[in-house]
């Protein structure tokens, strides 16, 4: 079955289970499989054998004065990243056409610090206009805590989402920020939702949370009508000021996927940071549960390139999701069998 492609800004269909069955698939008192199988039901249900492959474009960074202890960026860090100011419009409009001909289907702006200035988000919403006109690609902009009136100006400029991740539970939120709070990124939420932009919310998993937090983030998310769940494994790099539990197992992460499915059936769940080295050799597994995944690196670390991820979507028999369809020959996206003949000589174990 092929889905029609979803256009919502909001997700409005019922969670398929409860609380305390979340708890049970993460708790691993449900089968692996059974787990799998519902919630790739779901995932086919809503979005058919489509990927959508988001490019992230790190505008600002460093400079920042919150204390996310999750984030190279942080004030204090001492992380050895390259700081710079925000890039230009031309520089972000350079890296959006790239980003297009790379086969992104969202094309992601990411800014370092607390919040835009009224200048800034005056700036970004002049290439945020332009990105949509010329390029007729899909933008979504993650530039911290947001007020109502800020929100409307990047809405009428044609912001498409505004990403702002919860990152953990309400209960678990001290532990890896002071700088500001839960009910600040609550705030910043409601804020875009009024100015009716598509809200684009999510989580890092294994910062020495409980399940009962992952849980509470699904249904929080759920609440808020969240439509794009970005799901992130964390990748602990120099910097950071919590340390990675060490319990992602890559059946692990498959169930955290799948509970965030089963309680956002109709939100597009995105494989986020961390899937190369969590996920290991169940990377393709979990797009049985997820219908996008991020390409080409992540904020200051590393990813798959384009290539391999094209191979990957390949390799489980589902299609990109361009921001213009699916063109033809995608996929030969620089695909090479390894048993050409060309390849014989190498393939032998034993040789004369």
């Amino acid at each position: 079955m092929i889905a029609t492609q979803s256009i919502a800004t909001t997700s409005s269909e019922p969670s398929v289970i409860t609380p305390e069955e979340a708890l049970a698939i993460l708790e691993g008192k449900q089968p692996f499989l059974h787990v799998l199988k519902e919630a790739s039901d779901q995932r086919f249900k809503y979005f058919g054998n489509k990927v959508r492959i988001h490019i992230l474009d790190n505008i600002k960074n460093g400079y920042c004065p919150e204390d996310c202890g999750y984030c190279a960026q942080r004030k204090g860090g001492d992380s050895g990243i390259k700081e710079y100011s925000l890039k230009s419009e031309e520089e972000i409009w350079e890296d959006a056409k790239l980003a297009k001909a790379s086969g992104a289907y969202r094309f992601c702006m990411v800014t370092s610090g607390r919040g835009p200035t009224d200048k800034a988000v005056d700036k970004l919403a002049t290439t945020i206009s332009r990105i949509n006109s010329e390029l007729g690609l899909k933008v979504c902009l993650s530039a911290g805590i947001l007020d109502a009136k800020k929100a409307r100006v990047l809405k009428d400029a044609g912001l498409d989402r505004y990403n702002h991740n919860l990152n953990t539970s309400e209960s678990n939120y001290n532990e890896i920020c002071s700088t500001h709070t839960f009910k600040d990124r609550l705030s910043t939420l409601e804020a875009a939702s009024s100015a009716d932009i598509g809200l684009c919310s999510g989580l890092i998993v294994g910062m020495g949370e409980q399940n009962s937090d992952l849980v509470q983030v699904a249904f929080e998310l759920k609440r808020l009508g969240v439509i794009s769940i970005p799901v992130n494994f964390f990748i602990p790099i120099k910097g950071h000021a919590v340390t990675l539990n060490t319990s992602l197992t890559p059946e692990y992460c498959i169930r955290v996927l799948s509970v965030f499915r089963l309680v956002n059936p109709d939100s597009e769940i995105r494989i986020g940071a961390g899937r190369e080295g969590h996920l290991g050799s169940l990377q393709s597994m979990g797009l049985y549960v997820a219908n996008s995944l991020f390409a080409d690196g992540y904020l200051n670390v590393k990813g798959s390139e384009i290539s391999q991820t094209m191979n990957l979507i390949r390799d489980c028999g589902m299609i990109p999701e361009f921001s213009e369809g699916i063109p033809q020959g995608w996929e030969n996206y620089e695909k090479e069998f390894l048993y050409e003949e060309k390849n014989f000589p190498d393939l032998y174990k034993f040789k004369k």
